[in-house]
């Protein structure tokens, strides 16, 4: 199975090295020197990585079969695609696409559709899509989001009263 590890951003120097966005928790082991890293789209890969450095709190990557910096441009905005591990599964992870397409459940009510995971730096959100409406952002947390059934086809959600405007009790009269 296939895992969206990073996606490319901008040329970093003039040797044909990029910055990346990473969506991985092992960078170390995903973007070791010789990692063949399958790309979106096709035609713009695979890609070997000849070297991987942090840059402050960048990553800054250099591949074989990028020599020089416009090369390096044309990658712009490239998604990075590496095999899943073969370790054991985390009980307490999901992986993005394990949870895009599941229907979000209010009480039952289906209040939208899962479409992305955002992983932050300190929590990550669930992007629920809303027919006619805004999407919504909800904390990935357990409170929040206590049951998530990827065989049943959806998630349930619990906000607390003001989240996004969902959960608010009816105004008293």
């Amino acid at each position: 199975m296939k895992l969206q590890v990073a996606r490319i951003g901008k040329p970093h120097g003039i040797r044909g090295e990029v910055t990346v966005q990473v969506f991985t928790d092992d960078p170390e082991t995903r973007f070791a020197p010789g990692e063949v890293l399958q790309t979106e789209p096709a035609s713009a890969g695979p890609l070997t990585v000849r070297s991987a450095r942090w840059n402050k709190a960048i990553l800054v990557i250099g591949f074989a079969e990028v020599p020089d910096r416009n090369r390096a441009e044309e990658l712009r905005g490239t998604q990075l695609f590496a095999e899943a591990l073969e370790t054991e599964e985390d009980e307490e992870g999901w992986y993005e696409h394990d949870l895009v397409g599941l229907k979000a459940l209010v009480d039952g009510v289906q209040v939208g559709t899962v479409s992305e995971l955002v992983t932050g730096a300190a929590q990550d959100l669930l992007v629920i899509e809303r027919p006619g409406g805004a999407d919504l952002l909800v904390p990935f947390v357990e409170e929040i989001v206590p049951e998530i059934d990827p065989d049943g086809g959806f998630v349930t959600l619990t906000p607390p009263p003001g989240l996004l405007g969902l959960g608010d009790a009816e105004p008293e009269a």
